[in-house]
């Protein structure tokens, strides 16, 4: 009798219980499909995006622009009026002849 009652109670338990639902209806599953889901989209919007708008080309004459670039910073420099006031402060006090005015 011991053992015919706790096979009713198994077959009862198992009766109980609601079927199983498909994998789909988990909402888990959903949770981890979206993360690779999510990288593969924004890979083919990172895709179109690079083809949509191309890089610049470089100038073809990018060497003398950068000569240029060189020779006005290096006229800027030359520039007293471009000193900064301190510089010009400290020189106007020790009287260097580099920093004299020609116009006296």
């Amino acid at each position: 009798m011991n053992t015919q009652s706790t096979t009713a109670e198994i077959s009862n338990t198992a009766q109980s219980q609601p079927p199983a639902l498909p994998w789909w209806r988990h909402a888990h599953v959903w949770l981890i499909i979206s993360g690779p889901a999510i990288v593969v989209v924004a890979g083919f919007v990172t895709l179109w995006l690079a083809i949509r708008t191309p890089d610049p080309v470089v100038e073809e004459d990018y060497y003398q622009r950068g000569l240029k670039i060189n020779e006005t910073l290096r006229q800027q420099q030359n520039d007293r009026s471009m000193m900064p006031a301190v510089k010009g402060r400290n020189h106007a006090a020790t009287e260097d002849e580099s920093m004299r005015k020609t116009d006296r």
